[in-house]
């Protein structure tokens, strides 16, 4: 039996080796995401066409999610993102945003999300590259909270972006701005991801924290669509343990959700 929420899982050095790739896609990874912070468009080329193939192989779709930077900087202790900026997307999130129409990738996710006027001028872009491509609006800026009913509005699906989202408010308040957008969101009727360090113990570990456990239950009980794997599937050592494991903890929670509902999120 497969959960009903989705497992979306970050394609990197450690899961782009065909065999990799494949056992996570047998052990129940539903959607890959594409970080264009990182690497080339030639190693996203390759990545996209390991994806076609698993799709001949398995006689399924899967949805890929074309992630792009934002006005990120990147720092020597991690990243923050250019706040002077008027929209978060940048004349190379232009450039990647071409390329992920052609390449045929199903969704876009934006960035440091300001207001709804960043996905509109996003599906305005999609439009004039000849696109169809829906839109994912991370939440990761305090400014977005303020204008979190019009961005649920204008996108097509909502994430929970907590890592930055955890440099601009207080850490103690992450739950409960997660449960809000999460029930804004699906009374929006709105598919809704969480993210961001769900399993990351596992980037260096076979197993994941207690603590771990119990937050990806949590997202899944609150109502979260989908739940998202980053450097635990990109760069850590044990990828298709963290989908496993993660696939377990969801079927496991999806057993207690008391009659809430799943949108089929990503298509």
């Amino acid at each position: 039996m497969n959960s009903k929420a989705q497992i979306v899982a970050t394609i990197g050095p450690a899961s782009e080796n065909p065999e990799i790739f494949f056992s996570m896609v047998e052990h129940h990874m539903d959607v890959v995401r594409l970080n264009f912070s990182w690497g080339t468009l030639e190693e996203k080329v390759t990545q996209i066409n390991l994806v076609r193939q698993a799709e001949k192989k398995i006689g399924r779709h899967i949805p890929v999610i074309q992630d792009l930077p934002g006005p990120r900087i990147q720092e020597t202790s991690g990243h923050t993102y250019d706040a002077s900026v008027v929209s978060s997307l940048t004349d190379t999130d232009k450039k990647y945003l071409k390329f992920g129409v052609e390449q045929g990738v199903d969704y876009i996710a934006v960035s440091f999300v300001g207001s709804e006027k960043d996905v509109i001028l996003c599906r305005e872009l999609i439009q004039s590259f000849g696109g169809k491509q829906k839109i994912i609006a991370k939440i990761e800026r305090a400014v977005a909270l303020k204008h979190l009913d019009k961005i649920i509005e204008a996108a097509d699906v909502i994430m929970v972006a907590r890592g930055d989202l955890g440099n601009e408010v207080p850490l103690e308040q992450i739950p409960f701005i997660q449960d809000k957008i999460i029930k804004k969101s699906k009374a929006a009727g709105k598919p809704v991801i969480t993210a961001t360090q769900m399993l990351l113990s596992m980037t260096e570990n076979p197993t994941p924290t207690r603590a771990e456990v119990t937050d990806v239950a949590n997202a899944i009980l609150e109502g979260s669509d989908a739940v998202m794997l980053s450097e635990e599937t990109a760069s850590g050592k044990y990828p298709v343990e963290a989908v496993a494991i993660m696939e377990k903890i969801v079927l496991e929670a999806e057993k207690h959700l008391r009659g809430k509902v799943h949108f089929d999120v990503l298509t």
